[in-house]
């Protein structure tokens, strides 16, 4: 699910993210009014959340101008203003929901499935997980990078897995080795930087950005950058 995220907090962006990316959803972040409303005509997304006190438009601001061009998509206003005059102006300038900071993001997430939910779009009910312009469909096991369908091993798709789960953390050889291949495999072989290599070549040797990186003397990253 692609999310954009108007919220100038680095903090709070940083707690979103963690607690919730890493389900398969995609957050877009913009730190200022201005920047949300442009992303929001150049792009698609499942759900938008907004901050009210930011740089530039207010969120209120934003959610008014972004209604006024796209009826459908679900907004969900995410504040530390919490009167009931506050929650009656979002409601107002037509948000979908409103939720009051602090929150908790058992909560933020069940708000968001109800949302695309009533809004009849796809959650992450499909248990599909990305990075770039990979997909990766634990499911079913289809992958596809830029909508090309990639045909993998089962040993080959549980090492992506692996990754994929624990995209921008670098992952030492013996931890891939153990939940990858099992505690009990022989660890002086080599056959993680083997697998890594038919990986490469099937996912990142045709394509843009490079999404599988070595750090040296530890292991592997999955990461855009």
């Amino acid at each position: 699910m692609k999310v954009l995220f108007l919220e100038d907090e680095p903090k709070v962006v940083s707690l979103v993210k963690r607690g919730l990316e890493g389900e398969g959803i995609e957050f877009a972040v913009a730190m200022d009014g201005f920047t949300a409303v442009k992303m929001a005509g150049l792009n698609q997304y499942d759900l938008i959340i907004l901050d009210v006190m930011v740089p530039g438009m207010s969120g209120l601001e934003v959610c008014k101008s972004i209604r006024d061009a796209d009826p459908d998509t679900p907004i969900l206003i995410l504040s530390a203003l919490g009167s009931t005059q506050d929650i009656v102006a979002g409601f107002n300038n037509l948000a979908d929901d409103y939720m009051v900071k602090p929150f908790n993001l058992a909560e933020l997430r069940a708000r968001m499935q109800s949302l695309v939910r009533r809004s009849g779009r796809s959650m992450v009910q499909q248990n599909v997980m990305t990075i770039a312009d990979l997909s990766v469909n634990l499911d079913t096991m289809e992958v596809t990078r830029n909508n090309k369908v990639i045909a993998l091993t089962v040993r080959e798709f549980k090492l992506l897995e692996y990754l994929i789960k624990n995209k921008r953390k670098v992952l030492p050889r013996l931890d891939i080795l153990e939940h990858v291949w099992g505690a009990d495999f022989d660890m002086g072989t080599n056959v993680v930087d083997v697998y890594i290599n038919y990986l490469r070549k099937k996912i990142d040797k045709d394509f843009s950005p490079r999404l599988i990186h070595t750090v040296v003397s530890v292991g592997y990253v999955m990461r855009t950058q």
